[in-house]
């Protein structure tokens, strides 16, 4: 306490500089506390330039102290020369006496990078409920089992899993993930091409970050994904918004002529709309980007899901030019908090890719993976999808239900063949942003469509929900609060 109301006051200028401080003896008995303690204080105001002391003539405020803006005058002079006589003094001459103007904003603090990205970001702070897109049913989770790998694991740990990782991933679980893309999703690969990495963020800005420069062009889906766009904006990277129809993305011929350095697409669910990319639509892909040299970054959303089809083979699997980046995720099929991802690399990116993951991020959560290896080979994950699989099937369908009899065919639905989220559209003239605000206060959560739209004025209007965080009996209820506002709101739109 002694120590930060001298340092303070010396740095408010009450204590003007060459002024003497009193002798360590003196200000112990007045304040009735050790001397020892007063040692100590101006030992370390000392060791940070507060004071100069000399043995045989006492201990004074320095005449250069460390800056700091004073609060009586506004200026950095009487913090660092109070006494006036300009030793203290750094200043050019023409900012003496001059107010530092007004206190910057938090906007004005940050870079004009962060400012956009702050601007524009998606994430909301509510992460769970109705209708709360892109968030799984994780009451469900296999936490006994999880819990009982995870002790095996740790009664039999190795120092070097404690350590700082290397190598792309664990070893096991890199396997466990190339056995289960051959199985399910048709991709080829050997676990050396697989890369794990924190989360799908870190996989998106490590694939910029290596595949492109500042300046670089690259395509996302208009609507798209805008976690991806904050991402590649961030980085510097030119965003060039793509059409998505019933087909998915739809380039044009003049689009193609002035072709990107890469292209991001979800094929297997496109998000948001929920369209899945037609066989021809991704032989179109795959052509023109060997024939161009256009790197394409598959994100496999939510193909795990669908409700009465099989998905189509993963463009990895189709790809014999090795133009392809396959990533994955475990948030969805798992917990969001695991943080565990992957990206399936062609062979010539494997050595590069590794060794920059290292290097930028330093790999961890080796315990974790190991775990998340065992949980996939001893066949419980595959059991968990299973089992998931039919309940949010049941929760899809009581979504659809309700919706249909709130607003029979009124409203369109989009992208409601799977999944953990659908569209609800909306008439053009419609304000989806401050309409998803209303809802909000009403208790439901949504996501306005015209968010992952890059184009102004948005084309599209609509509501994003979420029922993998809802159970099925209670989706009429939270529904029913969110047609309400929906039909007050149109209701008024009208007039």
């Amino acid at each position: 306490m002694l120590y930060r109301v001298v340092q303070d006051a010396i740095r408010r200028g009450l204590l003007p500089a060459a002024s003497q401080l009193p002798p360590s003896r003196v200000l112990a008995t007045a304040l009735d506390i050790a001397r020892n303690t007063v040692v100590h204080v101006y030992a370390q105001l000392a060791l940070e330039g507060y004071v100069q002391a000399g043995v045989g003539r006492g201990t004074f405020v320095a005449r250069t102290v460390p800056r700091q803006l004073s609060t009586r005058s506004g200026t950095g002079l009487d913090a660092a020369d109070p006494g006036g006589d300009g030793s203290g003094d750094h200043l050019p001459a023409d900012g003496i006496g001059k107010s530092p103007g007004p206190a910057p904003t938090p906007r004005t603090l940050l870079s004009r990078r962060g400012a956009t990205l702050v601007d524009r970001a998606g994430a909301a702070s509510l992460q769970w409920g109705a209708f709360t897109p892109g968030v799984p049913e994780v009451r469900q989770f296999p936490a006994a089992v999880w819990s009982r790998l995870q002790s095996r694991l740790w009664r039999n740990l190795a120092p070097p899993q404690l350590s700082y990782a290397s190598g792309g991933g664990d070893a096991g679980l890199r396997y466990a993930i190339a056995e289960h893309l051959r199985a399910t999703r048709g991709v080829h690969c050997a676990p050396e091409q697989v890369l794990v990495t924190s989360g799908t963020q870190q996989s998106l800005q490590l694939v910029a970050q290596l595949l492109a420069d500042p300046g670089d062009a690259i395509w996302i889906e208009d609507p798209g994904y805008w976690g991806a766009r904050s991402v590649f904006q961030a980085l510097g990277l030119k965003l060039v918004p793509v059409r998505v129809d019933a087909e998915g993305l739809a380039p044009t011929a003049a689009q193609w002529r002035d072709a990107p350095r890469a292209v991001f697409v979800t094929p297997a669910h496109q998000y948001p709309s929920g369209a899945l990319m037609s066989a021809a639509r991704r032989r179109q892909l795959l052509d023109q980007a060997a024939l161009r040299g256009v790197w394409i970054i598959e994100d496999d959303y939510d193909s795990e899901f669908r409700y009465g089809s099989r998905p189509l083979p993963a463009l990895q699997g189709l790809d014999t030019h090795q133009r392809v980046l396959f990533l994955g995720t475990f948030s969805k099929t798992l917990f969001p908090a695991l943080r565990l991802a992957y990206v399936v690399l062609p062979p010539g990116l494997v050595e590069g890719f590794g060794r920059a993951l290292a290097e930028l991020f330093r790999e961890g959560q080796t315990p974790q993976q190991a775990v998340l290896a065992r949980f996939i080979s001893e066949g419980h994950y595959a059991s968990h999808i299973r089992r998931m699989r039919a309940v949010y099937g049941a929760r899809h369908d009581a979504l659809i239900a309700a919706i249909a009899k709130h607003f029979g065919t009124t409203l369109p639905v989009m992208g409601g063949d799977a999944g953990l989220h659908l569209v609800l559209g909306l008439p053009p003239r419609v304000d989806d942003a401050a309409l998803a605000q209303r809802i909000a206060q009403a208790g439901v959560a949504s996501r306005p469509l015209s968010l992952y739209q890059m184009r102004r004025p948005a084309t599209q209007r609509g509501l994003v929900l979420g029922y993998g965080a809802v159970d099925e009996v209670d989706i009429a209820r939270h529904f029913g609060r969110l047609a309400g506002v929906v039909e007050r709101w149109l209701d008024l739109s009208r007039h």
